[in-house]
């Protein structure tokens, strides 16, 4: 089934949608041709379709006809100075805006969380609650969420290494580790919080790192791979030949962050940019380039011709 985006009329330069160089045909022939199992499956008739909408960040919806599954679903967007020249202020207090998650985020069957910033799940604890949502996380994950009144019979622990059938779909967890900042490639919030659920978190820096994973989520005829920040384990995934991979800018200190993931997971037929966004930007407008998007489209089109490249707007669809 060839994919389709639903775009919103304004288009700013900056945002391009559709390939970079080559066809999708020719990257799902070539996938297939190395063996492929999320290729083969591509071409199969039956496969469902899968409506992806990206929500910001590294906020993705996925949504089928018997299923909706979202990983990191943050969309309070409440500012914070993450693009300014002085960063984050980690004394930011956190917010939940429960009418912008209510419009944005209707219903949820699975959340996946790659990683405890708040970015990526401060608003989960209350969408969890009001869609029953199972939860996917490391340890310190659920505890930050259990400090922020998560259902308790809704999180899911995981470490990595998990496989899960889900009602049409598939889960599995890999290891990672957050890409790393400056001179001494330090994790922003670094930390964990095993054992005893932790006070609950008032600031952005209380929600830490808290260990990283990455997931494949296959729906049975498309499968997406997705990691929350520019790093991942190189030899958890080399066997992974998914139908899109989503990839950020930035990843300075991770070699080769973007040729490395591409080759590890066989040159997919599309990929995606994701967390490219100024998320102190509204997410109702279009979106606003906070890392360089450009180079991560050049280093796409270098690392793998025959890639689709993905650059979907703020709240736009696209069909697998």
């Amino acid at each position: 089934m060839s994919p389709m985006t639903t775009a919103i009329d304004h288009t700013p330069p900056i945002r391009r949608r559709g390939l970079l160089m080559g066809t999708g045909a020719a990257a799902l022939a070539a996938t297939a041709t190395a063996g492929g199992i999320a290729a083969a499956q591509t071409d199969d008739a039956t496969a469902p379709a899968v409506r992806l909408r990206w929500l910001g960040t590294n906020a993705w919806e996925f949504t089928t006809e018997a299923a909706t599954v979202l990983i990191d679903p943050w969309v309070s967007r409440f500012p914070t100075g993450a693009y300014t020249s002085e960063g984050a202020d980690p004394e930011t207090e956190i917010e939940v805006h429960e009418d912008v998650i209510d419009e944005h985020l209707p219903k949820a069957d699975t959340i996946l969380v790659t990683h405890g910033h708040w970015d990526h799940i401060a608003d989960v604890p209350y969408l969890a609650a009001r869609t029953g949502a199972t939860v996917l996380g490391t340890e310190t994950h659920l505890n930050l969420l259990r400090a922020m009144d998560a259902p308790e019979a809704q999180l899911s622990q995981v470490l990595g290494g998990e496989l899960y059938q889900f009602d049409g779909y598939t889960v599995e967890v890999f290891r990672s580790s957050h890409s790393a900042s400056g001179e001494h490639k330090q994790i922003l919030f670094g930390g964990t919080r095993p054992g005893q659920v932790p006070k609950r978190p008032k600031k952005i820096k209380h929600l830490i790192e808290g260990g990283s994973l990455t997931y494949l989520i296959d729906f049975g005829g498309v499968s997406f791979f997705n990691a929350g920040s520019a790093n991942f384990h190189e030899h958890e995934i080399a066997h992974l030949r998914p139908t899109a991979v989503f990839v950020q800018p930035g990843g300075g200190h991770t070699p080769g962050y973007v040729e490395r993931l591409l080759e590890a997971t066989g040159f997919p037929p599309y990929v995606i940019a994701t967390h490219w966004d100024d998320f102190d930007k509204p997410l109702t407008e279009p979106a606003v380039a906070g890392g360089n998007v450009e180079a991560l489209r050049e280093r796409v089109a270098a690392a793998s011709p025959d890639s689709e490249f993905l650059l979907i707007d703020h709240l736009e669809s696209h069909d697998f």
